[in-house]
């Protein structure tokens, strides 16, 4: 028998893991991760008006706060 045969399982560590990878977008320790087509991808103003709403919730939040300005 030949130190060479042909078997589907791969020859070094580093092919085996590329073999057995996941697709990090759809591992469940991600939550909010979305791989998108190109063209698709969230307008940044999105986020622009994410970060307005929350900080207006935390100052709304902290003026309830006894002792403040």
């Amino acid at each position: 028998m030949s130190a060479q045969t042909s078997t589907s399982a791969p020859k070094t560590g580093a092919q085996a893991v590329i073999a057995n990878a996941v697709d990090p977008a759809r591992r469940p320790d991600v939550l909010f991760r979305v791989r998108r087509e190109e063209g698709q991808q969230i307008s940044a103003w999105w986020m622009v008006g994410a970060f307005v709403l929350v900080s207006g919730a935390v100052i709304t939040l902290l003026s309830f706060v006894p002792g403040g300005a």
